[in-house]
């Protein structure tokens, strides 16, 4: 499925209050790779940017003055994601958003123009639980470069997105047979079979420092679960 990394900066926090998109971007990923393709608009949001938002974003009234309104993108908007997978960080925010713009305009939700929505701060917390899944720090812990991010803007981030999506999913699609391969259907995979019989492994015992420290990792996971870990109650 062809998937676009979606993300937007606001004048605040609340669309059912007024607050409106300012900036959006959405940057276009095929099989695994980026296109080039992207979509990327400022919106005068025909209301001030409160100070504490222009410190988020770096957008200012007097930048925004000029910019179209939200309504003369909506075409293309939809057209650029239809049918795709939208992969948004934090996703129930920006959806807020784009909800209600489109309610304005008496269009439907977001979600009917799309294959599908998936949250990648969902998909981080599963992965990562217990740690913080921010888009900054998911960089950091995936070895994602973004020195470049001084500000929150909506394109920057997008690309950041799909770098860390990559990262966050890299095991995917290892065993899959590219489309052009000489296998196909019908096609026969023989295995060697090798004699594993006269295999001998040698056994190492941890030392008392190995031991304590294996420990210490599974009260840290202990503590990250919950108090959920079973094998606590397996040795009661």
């Amino acid at each position: 499925m062809r998937q676009v990394f979606l993300d937007t900066e606001t004048t605040g926090l609340s669309p059912e209050s007024g607050d409106r998109i300012v900036e959006l971007a959405c940057v276009e990923m095929d099989n695994r790779r980026l296109t080039g393709r992207h979509l990327h608009c400022y919106f005068n949001p025909e209301r001030p940017v409160p100070e504490e938002a222009t410190r988020v974003h770096g957008l200012t009234d007097a930048f925004l003055a000029d910019k179209p309104l939200f309504a003369t993108a909506v075409e293309e908007l939809l057209a650029f994601v239809d049918g795709a997978e939208v992969i948004i960080h934090n996703a129930p925010f920006d959806l807020g958003f784009l909800d209600e713009e489109l309610r304005r305009l008496g269009r439907p939700v977001f979600r009917r123009a799309v294959g599908r929505i998936t949250d990648s701060l969902v998909m981080a917390r599963e992965m990562f639980p217990g740690k913080a899944n921010s888009l900054d720090a998911l960089c950091r812990r995936l070895e994602v470069d973004n020195s470049g991010r001084s500000f929150h803007g909506a394109l920057l981030d997008a690309e950041l997105l799909a770098e860390v999506y990559i990262n966050m999913t890299r095991g995917q699609g290892s065993l899959v047979i590219e489309a052009g391969s000489e296998s196909g259907p019908g096609t026969t995979l023989t295995l060697a079979q090798i004699d594993l019989s006269a295999l001998s492994l040698q056994t190492l015992e941890p030392d008392g420092q190995e031991i304590l420290a294996h420990d210490a990792v599974l009260v840290e996971l202990d503590k990250a679960s919950g108090g959920k870990t079973l094998w606590r109650s397996l040795v009661a």
